[in-house]
């Protein structure tokens, strides 16, 4: 898989497609392509692979509406993080109005025992419209007191902290987390001063 799946849901993997989101100049964009949007939406099963090949077929015909969905597809994302990370009133009344515009696109129907949303036609905007819908869902979770942000000073990612304490610090602790530790250890070690 390209993206990380590490948050505890999926929608929180979108908002993790920034590497080194604290990270000023270091900040990468994952998402820098339309084909990376849709490969992020089929890694996390948004869209099927017949979809996936109809909006490649769609974007290969249409290049600049594709960028244009791709930075909507950004733009959610970065609203989604504002709203719950900074508590931004303004960044979640904008995502309300995305998510107006998405249920317009589609027709809530009974799908064996539950209801979902289907959308009505195959386009270029169907990976926002998903996106955003999925973003809204996420707001409304009951466990949002178990978000937790990466405690490493310039990675930023975010997940669910579902440790039997909650006392998760790190995204991983293969990577954010060893690389922290080995920095506390040679602080301590630098501080103690030359050996004798």
């Amino acid at each position: 898989m390209r993206f990380g799946h590490i948050a505890g849901d999926r929608m929180l993997d979108l908002v993790n497609t920034v590497g080194w989101r604290l990270g000023g100049r270091d900040r990468t964009e994952h998402l820098a392509t339309f084909s990376d949007v849709v490969d992020w939406c089929l890694e996390s099963d948004l869209i099927s692979e017949e979809e996936a090949a109809a909006l490649r077929d769609l974007a290969g015909r249409d290049d600049a509406r594709a960028e244009r969905e791709r930075q909507q597809v950004v733009e959610a994302r970065e609203r989604a993080y504002a709203t719950l990370f900074e508590d931004d009133p303004e960044a979640a009344a904008g995502l309300a109005g995305m998510y107006r515009a998405a249920i317009e696109a589609a027709d809530l129907v009974r799908t064996g025992d539950r209801w979902q949303w289907r959308d009505r036609e195959t386009d270029l905007r169907l990976p926002r419209d998903r996106i955003v819908r999925g973003l809204v869902a996420l707001t409304q979770r009951d466990d949002l007191d178990r978000l937790h942000q990466c405690e490493d000073v310039k990675c930023g990612w975010v997940y669910l902290d579902t440790s039997p304490r909650r006392n998760r610090r790190w995204c991983n602790t293969k990577d954010c987390g060893d690389r922290n530790r080995a920095r506390a250890y040679y602080a301590r070690q630098k501080a103690k001063g030359p050996r004798p």
